[in-house]
């Protein structure tokens, strides 16, 4: 909650210039235009960024009420100076990290600076765990920790707290010291260092040295003894610093003495202030480890009392690092984001929610808990509440806890409270639920987990998790490597490539992609009823689907000159002009599309029909991806070049040319032309083994039952399967009815239990197949990985000899998707 501050003051403290009314209290920031509410308090500072700018949505946030801007030198306001008032200066990112570092000054707590390669959310996360209702702490939301996201955490930090804790996230140098003068951090923490985010660092040791720009002049520093690098740096660039640490060194201040791993755990025995300690972490691995013990130190330097730490040590929960939403029952859709509990993460839920409520054109409902650590009088905390339901316009309210029982007058008369989830659940209430979106956000103590298993739609345990995050990345990854100015036109066809047409377009249109393109008009028909109401390309129009694309405004792909006629003949009798469509050229995939000869013939029937307007003219490339037709793919370009000039020269309007798909955009460049259509790259698919494209797309199930096998047995269909020596088989329920291939059986194909590679023993069946699991310690119910991070698609193809647009498109809509995001 930002400390309340006028324009004019605003002005001197960012060293810019006012036009219009410095008298205006503004006491809200935002960047983001989605989530712009019309209010006289709140100033929208309009970032140019590497993919969106700001200042193209002023005049659109004007009409909706906005009037408080921060505006760069370059963005003129002559037509409406009028209607707002701004802030004009030189760099508005700038500006933005200016006023935060004001805002760090009004804060009278300390904050602790988390930086490393790794763990700095964990850590931060289960510091807050660790302190429980010892202190109240203010900490970033989630991994805020970038040049943006950095100032707008302090936006959200709360003026009565006891501590508050920051992460600094960098990817380049000299982004440290912007961070630390928003920051001002009284104590600082280094995780560790590594590889991560290393491709802009000449070396790891570049990299540690603007790290621990953060840390110079903290009162306290803390970091692992154990790490030789990173305690060599300290000690020579942190001179006049308290160096804390915890490690197997003796001089260490946390002590570990012994660990031991055993029944899923990890049991530590340290030293602490010359007493000795039994502590449980909860978690096996190194990296939980690491990050459990610099939680540990950071808590016991608070002087949060040693017994309760251990006790809630053993009770660590796993960072959930995003948002789900799965199908409910009755027609609903469940946001479940039962890990993380603050006023903070609440806006970021609820606007979330607002998104797929607008998509899906659904009634939006909250189930929430009583909030805990948030630092302000509970009258205060639950009107602010109140409020930001009102705002983010909640249809249904169901208020759980004491506390929201208490202040329930605060809420509408149509919103429901309960002191229990217990109490709620017997009230069967839920059970007379109906399409609606739910957004689920509890304390851990409420165990909303029970909420969610009953709400949720039970279906095949199998599911298909999306990440949408990293869709977003790629999405960016891509833009990155286009010229300005060029156009992206998005494939959404095919169900997205099996990820889900309407979760995914609906992301895109939030990202503000310029065009959808689909198969056939049906698919653009769900996506016209789903709320996206972005261009839409139709590559395969049939005759009959003519009347159902005008309907919805679906731009057809013109290929033939009977297509041509055919839907110039529909618009024409519907008694409309210039309906936009695409014309395709064939120049040598051999499919859809007027040949190069063709094209005279074509400028003269374009001249007759003047109900259509060409939008954009395109070709597909037959092996962009593969170096060895690289110059067939050069000779499609030139071909595609003379049959554009051609008809751009017999039209007087200007039109879109495409006809890069992912692989054309990441190996030639110099055929952009004003828009490129970006598909199976989008999905985590890179032709050049890019390393900024990441994996979306995880399916996985579990294992129902396992059995032992002697050596003569058989197993499956066609008695096919054998062992090459006695031992034991898992089933799993996925089989080729959900898509799992039957080329994947009898050995061929190999999925993840436990983190191992398992392969499958005789034939695919219809819904399920058995893999051997001799050599693996796992259990019934154990988490099987078919595909995903670990065990990449383009593995799977290749034993199926494929492509990975198959294996996508082929999995079953039986399969649930699951959409995640942080």
């Amino acid at each position: 909650m930002i400390v309340a501050c006028s324009l004019l003051k605003i002005t001197e403290i960012v060293n810019g210039t006012l036009v219009g009314s410095g008298n205006i209290t503004i006491n809200q920031v935002l960047i983001d235009s989605r989530k712009a509410i019309g209010n006289d308090n709140l100033l929208f500072v309009a970032i140019r960024g590497v993919n969106h700018n700001g200042h193209d949505f002023v005049g659109d946030l004007i009409s909706k009420g906005v009037c408080n801007f921060i505006v760069d030198s370059s963005f003129s306001i002559a037509e409406i100076v009028n209607k707002a008032n701004f802030i004009i200066v030189h760099n508005t990112l700038d500006a933005l990290q200016s006023f935060a570092a004001y805002q760090r000054i009004q804060i009278n707590y300390p904050i602790l600076g988390i930086t490393g390669s790794n763990g700095k959310t964990i850590v931060k996360e289960w510091i807050s765990q660790l302190t429980g209702d010892s202190l109240i702490i203010n900490k970033s939301p989630k991994s805020f920790n970038s040049q943006v996201g950095v100032p707008l955490s302090l936006f959200m930090f709360e003026q009565q707290s006891d501590f508050g804790i920051v992460e600094a996230g960098i990817s380049r140098m000299g982004e440290m010291e912007r961070l630390k003068r928003i920051i001002q951090p009284n104590w600082g923490l280094i995780t560790n260092i590594g590889q991560a985010h290393q491709e802009n660092f000449f070396s790891v040791d570049e990299k540690l040295n603007e790290k621990v720009k953060l840390l110079s002049g903290c009162e306290k520093i803390f970091f692992n003894i154990d790490d030789g690098v990173v305690y060599s740096k300290l000690k020579t660039a942190c001179v006049g610093s308290e160096l804390i640490s915890w490690g197997r060194n003796n001089d260490a201040d946390l002590i570990v003495n012994n660990v031991l791993i055993a029944d899923n755990q990890t049991i530590v025995r340290v030293g602490w202030k010359m007493n000795n300690y039994r502590l449980i972490i909860p978690f096996i691995d190194n990296a939980s480890f690491e990050n459990a013990m610099h939680a540990l130190l950071i808590v016991l330097s608070m002087g949060v009392d040693i017994e309760k730490v251990l006790t809630r040590m053993a009770g660590l929960k796993p960072v959930a690092m995003r948002l789900e939403q799965k199908e409910g029952r009755r027609g609903c859709l469940i946001i479940n984001d039962t890990y993380n509990s603050d006023i903070t993460s609440l806006e970021l839920a609820l606007d979330f929610l607002k998104q797929q409520a607008r998509r899906n054109e659904m009634q939006r409902m909250v189930v929430l808990s009583d909030l805990f650590q948030s630092g302000l009088p509970k009258r205060e905390l639950y009107q602010r509440i109140s409020n930001m339901l009102s705002s983010y316009h909640v249809d249904h309210f169901i208020g759980v806890g004491s506390d929201l029982f208490q202040n329930r007058d605060l809420f509408g008369e149509q919103a429901l409270f309960f002191k229990t989830t217990e109490s709620l659940i017997e009230s069967d209430l839920l059970n007379g639920i109906n399409n609606r979106v739910i957004l689920l956000k509890g304390s851990r103590d409420f165990m909303f987990e029970q909420i969610t298993e009953l709400l949720e739609l039970k279906q095949h345990q199998t599911v298909l998790e999306i990440n949408l995050n990293a869709l977003r990345t790629n999405l960016n990854a891509f833009r990155q490597m286009l010229k300005p100015n060029v156009k992206l036109l998005a494939m959404v066809k095919a169900f997205s490539y099996g990820s889900g047409s309407f979760e995914i377009a609906g992301v895109l249109q939030h990202q503000h992609v310029d065009y959808l393109g689909v198969a056939f008009a049906d698919e653009g028909r769900e996506l016209r009823q789903s709320g996206i109401n972005l261009p839409i390309l139709v590559l395969s129009p049939e005759k009959r689907s003519f009347m159902q694309m005008i309907q919805y405004k679906l731009e057809p792909e013109i290929y033939s000159f009977k297509i041509l006629k055919q839907f110039s003949e529909a618009v024409k009798n519907e008694g409309i002009s210039s309906y936009p469509v695409h014309i395709k050229i064939d120049t040598g995939m051999r499919r859809l599309g007027f040949l190069p000869d063709e094209i005279p013939q074509l400028i003269k029937e374009l001249n007759g029909h003047s109900h259509i307007k060409i939008m954009s003219i395109f070709s597909h490339l037959a092996g962009s991806e593969d170096q060895m037709h690289d110059s067939f793919t050069g000779h499609q370009i030139e071909t595609f070049k003379f049959c554009c000039d051609q008809i751009i020269q017999n039209i007087d309007y200007p039109v879109l040319r495409h006809i890069l798909n992912s692989a054309g955009i990441e190996r030639f460049p110099e055929a952009q032309f004003e828009m490129v259509r970006l598909g199976i790259g989008l999905y985590g698919i890179s032709s050049i083994e890019n390393s900024e494209i990441q994996n979306i797309a995880t399916l996985k199930s579990y294992i129902s039952q396992i059995k032992p096998i002697d050596f003569a047995t058989t197993v499956g269909y066609g008695r096919r399967g054998r062992l090459a020596t006695a031992g034991k088989i898992a089933i799993i329920p996925i089989g080729y009815a959900d898509g799992l291939d039957r080329r994947l059986g009898n050995g061929n194909g190999e999925f993840l239990i436990q983190g191992k590679l398992v392969k499958t023993v005789g034939n695919i069946c219809m819904d399920m197949c058995m893999v051997d699991v001799t050599h693996i310690n796992c259990e019934e119910e154990d988490e099987v990985i078919i595909f995903g991070e670990q065990l990449p698609i383009i593995m799977m193809a290749e034993k199926m000899g494929t492509i990975p647009y198959e294996v996508l498109t082929s999995i079953g809509r039986r399969v649930k998707r699951i959409y995640y995001q942080e």
